[in-house]
């Protein structure tokens, strides 16, 4: 999760610097990078790193090995650092190693997910979704490394034809070259975005909510046909627009419309959840999440007009791609994974200091623990430079971009500022011993 927040930082200071890839037609080597910094050092790291806290608890199992989500870690750091900076140098062949070593990290934390799931005692929607994320996550790092293999050059392999094994190493990637060859470049990049966004973020976005959200509101699921529904009818939306993307099919617009109708079933079930919920005052942890939720209805309007059969690449509509990747991944994505933070981390730092000390002295509530004011000024900065950034990238406009990200950059700070007075407890503990006399006097009362 630190990980995730240091490139979250880094990101937003790269968009400030270089408000251009925002506001520029994102087939280029600045946008990838930055694309590739969000999505594998912010956002996977975070949502990785909560899995491995978050599937045992909401499974009531516990996680199969730390060692390998040890190795995992230190796999997953030096592959996406490398992959960022060669797509930043546009060394396509050093990328394709780096990849590796990313893919072999996320190999071993879906064998270790994979191995935790087995001992749920119980199956139900969250873990149905958990585990077609990790399909999903495991297709785009195939179709990841297919890409990046149709971009490398082979002429330079000749002189290790001769080399025990390299050689029929070197003619599989020839073969896959030529086969992604087929398929346009860009329709390719955006078919690998989907299985990402869709079938990894918005998947565990959905699946796991449904047991946190009852969880954090003292509610429970109200209809698990409809829970169930949704999670289906996503990955069944998700496989074809992953095809009819590729394929550059006018059939995509039919299964954005799935995945739209999936999401409308995520909503309604949401909305039953939070009103039978018996905690009725809502934190900002959860306003964060919800209103990540709701943002998710102009994404979706923006799909259809993105999918629509026989829409031109202009630069307008290019723009209005640079907008769905941007608000999807920022807006949506970012924004739920802000509200889920301050509902984890207070928790993993509170159990892990405070709870041996429970009726042993006096420790601070979770609510204690980080400023309620930080993080409604979060709120509302991250909202103002979300929609001002939106804009920007619709006219082009590198001051609007700046503008908008510096108050993102803002909200980003609130957040980090928070985690910094969360992480303090850690140091030094806040515990107050226990009036004995007091405490008799109330037992005896």
């Amino acid at each position: 999760m630190l990980t995730g927040l240091a490139a979250l930082v880094t990101g937003v200071v790269w968009l400030g610097a270089q408000p251009s890839v925002l506001a520029s037609y994102h087939y280029n080597q600045s946008v990838i990078a930055a694309t590739h910094l969000f999505v594998l050092g912010w956002i996977c790291s975070i949502i990785m790193g909560a899995m491995y806290q978050l599937v045992p608890v909401a499974l009531e199992t516990r996680l199969y090995s730390e060692r390998l989500a040890r190795w995992h870690f230190g796999l997953h750091l030096v592959g996406f650092v490398g992959m960022v900076w060669m797509f930043r140098v546009w060394n396509m062949k050093q990328l394709g190693h780096f990849a590796t070593v990313f893919a072999v990290g996320v190999g071993l934390f879906v064998f270790n997910l994979v191995q935790t799931l087995r001992r749920v005692p119980k199956w139900n929607v969250t873990a149905t979704a958990v585990t077609a994320a990790l399909f999903w996550i495991s297709a785009t790092i195939v179709a990841g490394l297919s890409i990046a293999a149709s971009k490398c050059d082979y002429e330079s392999t000749t002189g290790l034809a001769t080399a025990p094994g390299v050689s029929n190493v070197v003619a599989g990637l020839r073969s896959l070259a030529g086969f992604m060859a087929r398929f346009d470049q860009i329709s390719a990049m955006h078919a690998h975005a989907h299985l990402s966004g869709v079938g990894f973020f918005t998947l565990l976005m959905v699946g796991v909510s449904y047991k946190l959200i009852p969880m954090f509101t003292l509610s429970e699921l109200q209809n698990k046909r409809r829970a169930a529904a949704s999670v289906a009818l996503l990955n069944l939306g998700l496989a074809g627009s992953f095809l009819t993307i590729l394929l550059r099919s006018p059939w995509k617009l039919a299964f954005a419309l799935i995945i739209i109708a999936a999401l409308a079933c995520y909503g309604l079930e949401l909305r039953a959840i939070l009103r039978a919920r018996k905690r009725k005052p809502l934190d900002w942890g959860i306003k964060y999440f919800l209103t990540a939720v709701a943002l998710l209805i102009p994404l979706a309007l923006l799909s259809i007009v993105l999918a629509w059969p026989g829409l031109p690449l202009t630069a307008f509509t290019g723009q209005l791609e640079n907008l769905y990747g941007f608000f999807g991944l920022i807006g949506v994505v970012t924004f739920a994974i802000f509200g889920m933070l301050y509902k984890i981390i207070p928790f993993l730092v509170w159990f892990g200091v405070y709870s041996p000390h429970v009726g042993r002295a006096k420790v601070p509530a979770l609510a204690d623990m980080y400023s309620a004011q930080l993080q409604a000024f979060g709120y509302w900065t991250f909202l103002a430079g979300l929609a001002m950034t939106s804009a920007a990238i619709v006219i082009s406009s590198t001051t609007g971009v700046r503008l908008g990200v510096s108050l993102i950059a803002i909200s980003v700070g609130a957040l980090v500022g928070n985690v910094g007075k969360i992480l303090a407890h850690l140091i030094r503990p806040r515990l107050t011993p226990l009036n004995i006399s007091n405490a008799l006097k109330t037992v005896l009362a």
